[in-house]
């Protein structure tokens, strides 16, 4: 069963209780990372956890949603073996997992209503990473990666 981490901002805490929602009936296994209210918060140490949980195996996979998605964009591509992509459509999730091997999506709450973020979430987590020449592309990224240690 695919491990999934979530976490939002205030922001986008109520799309997130719909989209644990709707994995779990889709069978995933989800850990809430927070927020757990609708209460002002800042995103950097949620981005942080969500990123950790991925980076270091913890989970297979992460969902973050804050309002626009670029703050959590940023934060958790600072995790080793992080490749975070913000998704505003189905082409765009779906590019990320076979060009780019993402294994964080990100959503903002408010540009993505919860039908629409279901239908990225349904792409996202079914598409496979294509290999070929985009497999020696990620591999750079992890080279590149690996310098800055």
């Amino acid at each position: 069963m695919m491990k999934i981490a979530i976490g939002s901002d205030h922001g986008g805490f109520e799309l997130k209780k719909s989209i644990i929602a709707f994995l779990r009936e889709e069978k995933y296994a989800v850990e809430d990372m927070g927020t757990h209210s609708k209460d002002a918060c800042d995103y950097p140490m949620i981005g942080f956890e969500v990123g950790k949980a991925v980076s270091s195996g913890k989970a297979d996979r992460g969902v973050l949603i804050c309002k626009t998605g670029v703050g959590m964009v940023i934060i958790a591509n600072k995790l080793h073996g992080v490749r975070a992509a913000a998704c505003y459509d189905k082409e765009i999730a779906k590019s990320s997992r076979e060009h780019n091997d993402c294994n964080i999506v990100v959503l903002a709450a408010n540009y993505t209503d919860f039908n629409k973020a279901k239908d990225i979430l349904k792409v996202w987590l079914k598409t496979e990473h294509e290999g070929e020449r985009h497999a020696r592309r990620v591999k750079q990224i992890r080279d590149i990666e690996a310098k800055l240690k």
